[in-house]
Formats: structure tokens, C-alpha cells, sequence
């Protein structure tokens, strides 16, 4: 049965593969595809993405977000789950969640010979602030003076 809006096969949606992120943080991520689902749907509280994560890359700098939750669920593959908890294995099947405003940075990292795929979920929220939390990561995403920027964690500009 061929499927028609409002329901549609997510492989059909374009992906991308870009990141925000500065170097040398952009190519820890890259390349990966997004394919955006709830923009595709016109969603505008909620994101989706369906992600493919090759060998070897990060989803993301280990982070917290001030504002938003986000819930993941692995589809194909298997990832690590890196937070303040420590390390998981998380194969195809499982879940996780991430509540608005807990300090627990957090990050997927594909350590398989394969590419690992999963939604991501969030809530959107304009008042959001992410955090990152590894040493080594001089960065914070939209700080009150620079929304929807990147920043180093002074505020100074990357």
C-alpha cells in the first residue's frame, strides 16, 4: 500500500548533512544525515529528525539543553550512549531521554562497522540554551546575548 500525506515513508524525505558547529567540532559530526520529518509535516512545536550515523562519528558535542527535551529511539544498528551515568550500549529497539534542564551532558557516538539509525525527538523552544560539558568543548549554543549563535563558554565569539 503506497502511502500519501499525511503519512509518508521517511526515506523519501531529502536528508542533509550540515552542522552549526565550529570546526574542529563540525567534523567529529559529518558526515551524517538528517531527515527533517516534522518540518516536513509542518510541525512547529515539536522536531523529529530520522538520522543515519556512519562509523566512527558523534551525533553531537556531549550536551544539555536549558529548555528542551529530547528523546532518542535506534532504529537499525547500535550506538554508545555516553552521559554522566557513564557508557551504554544501545541497539535497535531501545530509547532514551533527556529532560529540559538537567545538568547531564549527553552524546551518541557509533563505534560499529556500520551506520546506526535513529529519531531524534525535541520540544522547540526559542528561551533554549545548550551546554557542553566535556573540558575540551569551549562552546554554549545560544546564550541571551547571542541567540541562536554559537558561542565560546566566556560569551566571546568562536
Amino acid at each position: 500500500m503506497a502511502s500519501h500525506r499525511p503519512a509518508l515513508d521517511p526515506r523519501d524525505v531529502a536528508p542533509v548533512s550540515r552542522s552549526g558547529y565550529p570546526e574542529p567540532y563540525r567534523s567529529r559530526v559529518l558526515p551524517r544525515e538528517k531527515r527533517a520529518l516534522g518540518e516536513v509535516f509542518g510541525l512547529t512545536r515539536i522536531g523529529i529528525n530520522r538520522t543515519t550515523l556512519p562509523p566512527g562519528k558523534e551525533s553531537s558535542m556531549c550536551h544539555w539543553h536549558t529548555h528542551e527535551d529530547e528523546f532518542v529511539f535506534v532504529l537499525e544498528g547500535e550506538l554508545v550512549l555516553r552521559s554522566g551515568a557513564g557508557e551504554q550500549r544501545l541497539t535497535a529497539g531501545m530509547c532514551a531521554g533527556f529532560a529540559a534542564g538537567v545538568a547531564d551532558g549527553h552524546q551518541l557516538i557509533n563505534r560499529s562497522d556500520r551506520p546506526a539509525v535513529y529519531l531524534e525527538i525535541s520540544n522547540r523552544d526559542a528561551e533554549d540554551e545548550a551546554h557542553y560539558t566535556d573540558p575540551e568543548v569551549d562552546l554554549a549554543f545560544s546564550p541571551p546575548h547571542a541567540r541562536g549563535r554559537f558561542t565560546r563558554r566566556d560569551g566571546s565569539a568562536v
